[in-house]
């Protein structure tokens, strides 16, 4: 077998543990992908084929390993404000509706729910648009708002509650962005900028696999961004993760997809808004 080549039998038992673990749909043109992503992992494992380590993940100790591969496996590319327009409407649509109808109260705290939150861009972009939100209109009484972010990935929670990004990440629309919600590294942290705590208090991130459920919230969420996450799903998962979300969405509240992906043929009871906001009414 060659060197970029994967047996049919040793890929098609990642690629169905995978889908069954995850729901990630890896088709049969991943090969590559598979082998690449885990040659770091054999390494760790001293292992030398990709034989023996489906031996390890189908043996009494597989599943701890099992963790570790959808975390080499999963895709998580993100950016700070991905998706721009997405956060201009939740600023100039969401955050009013909200103070429309909220009465500004502690137990009235805007909830936000970061579903696939990767190495943490989304929510902290979410929380600098909320700080920056209240900052601006100087009212501390309705700055009582939460964001929790989720991620199947540990490796990528690690990097997110770490809250350290390169000066090359964090470029904003806004400058004074960096200015007010960053430190800038010293020393051997020079040319990194870290999340200021203010921001950080905000957030609560836990590791959650979006196929399993019930989900560990009580309370209904304002907003759920959930977004590039079902065009690595197949269509009956697709199904069945839409009505979940929807579950743990307040009434009028809105679910943010990605820009490539949209509900259709999926029977949800949203209403679309823009393409790929949809409301709950």
């Amino acid at each position: 077998m060659g060197p970029g080549l994967i047996a049919t039998k040793e890929y098609d038992f990642i690629r169905k543990l995978v889908y069954d673990r995850s729901r990630i749909n890896l088709g049969p043109d991943k090969q590559e992908l598979v082998r690449s992503r885990l040659q770091k992992r054999l390494r760790a494992l001293n292992l030398s084929s990709l034989d023996d380590y489906c031996r390890l993940l189908n043996g009494k100790d597989g599943d701890a390993e099992v963790t570790a591969l959808l975390d080499a496996i999963s895709t998580n590319f993100t950016n700070f404000f991905r998706e721009w327009k997405h956060f201009e409407f939740l600023q100039n649509t969401v955050l009013p509706q909200w103070e429309g109808t909220s009465p500004g109260g502690p137990l009235d705290a805007l909830r936000i729910w970061s579903a696939a939150c990767s190495s943490g861009e989304e929510p902290y972009s979410l929380a600098i648009l909320l700080a920056d939100h209240f900052r601006r209109r100087a009212q501390p009484q309705r700055q009582a708002w939460q964001i929790f972010a989720t991620d199947i990935s540990t490796r990528m929670l690690s990097t997110a509650n770490q809250a350290i990004y390169s000066e090359e990440k964090v470029k904003f629309p806004d400058p004074s962005w960096l200015r007010n919600y960053f430190q800038k590294g010293v020393g051997k942290w020079d040319g990194s900028y870290r999340v200021k705590s203010e921001l950080r208090e905000h957030i609560t991130f836990e590791r959650l696999n979006l196929i399993e459920s019930p989900y560990p919230f009580s309370g209904a969420f304002n907003a759920i961004f959930c977004r590039n996450v079902m065009i690595y799903f197949d269509n009956p998962t697709q199904r069945q993760l839409i009505p979940q979300l929807i579950q743990h969405l307040a009434p009028k509240g809105y679910l943010f997809v990605g820009h490539s992906e949209s509900l259709l043929g999926i029977e949800h009871g949203l209403k679309c808004v823009q393409p790929s906001i949809y409301q709950r009414v």
